[in-house]
Order: C-alpha cells, then sequence, then structure tokens
C-alpha cells in the first residue's frame, strides 16, 4: 500500500471547504447588496441572520461544520500517513468520508433538508469513527507486541 495514497482524500476535503467558501460570499455579498445597508451592519453573526433570507445562510454553516468532523479527519489521516499504517480499508474509507461530505455539503448549500442532511452526516461520522477504532487498535497491538 502507498502510504501517500491516504492525502489524496485529504485534499479532497480541502478543496470541498475552499469551493464552499467560495459559494458562501458568491451568495451573501450579492444580498447584502440588494438590501443596501453598510458593511458595518452584519458586524455579528446575528444580524446576518435577521437580515439575509435563510438560505443564503446555508453555505456559511456548511463552512463551519467543515471544521467539526473533518478536523478529526485529519488529524487521523496524518497519524496514519506518519506512521506509516495507512492500509487499503483505510483509503478506501477515507475517500467514502469524502465522498459523504460532498453530499452533505451539496444538500446542506442547497436544498437542505435536513433527515437527508442528517442521514449522510451519521454515515459519514460512522465512516471516520470506524477509522478512528482501527487505528486506535493498531496503535494497541504495535505497543502490546
Amino acid at each position: 500500500m502507498n502510504n501517500e495514497q491516504i492525502l489524496l482524500p485529504m485534499l479532497g476535503l480541502m478543496v470541498l471547504t475552499a469551493v464552499v467558501w467560495f459559494v458562501l460570499y458568491a451568495r451573501r455579498i450579492p444580498a447584502m447588496r440588494r438590501l443596501g445597508k453598510p458593511a458595518q451592519t452584519y458586524t455579528t453573526p446575528g444580524p446576518v441572520v435577521d437580515l439575509l433570507p435563510e438560505e443564503v445562510s446555508y453555505p456559511a454553516n456548511n463552512f463551519k461544520n467543515l471544521f467539526e468532523l473533518p478536523v478529526l479527519f485529519y488529524g487521523l489521516c496524518l497519524y496514519l500517513y506518519a506512521t506509516g499504517t495507512v492500509a487499503s480499508i483505510d483509503v478506501i474509507a477515507a475517500w467514502l468520508f469524502l465522498l459523504l461530505r460532498v453530499v452533505h455539503s451539496l444538500i446542506h448549500c442547497t436544498v437542505n433538508i435536513v433527515m437527508a442532511r442528517f442521514i449522510v452526516y451519521c454515515a459519514g461520522a460512522l465512516v471516520l469513527w470506524i477509522m478512528l477504532a482501527r487505528a486506535v487498535w493498531g496503535a494497541y497491538q504495535a505497543v502490546m507486541v
């Protein structure tokens, strides 16, 4: 197994985060301009939520979400890479996690159907917890040998 293969899904998740960031501002700035209020009106999240249509905040909420579970994913991938313990199943799981995060972001930034988003989120979390459990078990076995 090529240890570097675990890095590609990580980079993919970084690209997804960048795309959501651009979508966030592509929606927010025009909506703010349409209101015609000074930029200083939006000093905290409260006025953004109060003044702008709800769907304008979907990408911003998703962007925040991309700094929750994915942080653990990044750390786990780097751990597997640094320890040279990447297995094929880890790479498959990492790609699956990325795919589920892409689907989650698509739902969150567009139709925002909460139950669909939640199911995809839970599936991605389950993949991540399995990856973590495998890493912990591998570390435990390495120490006990």
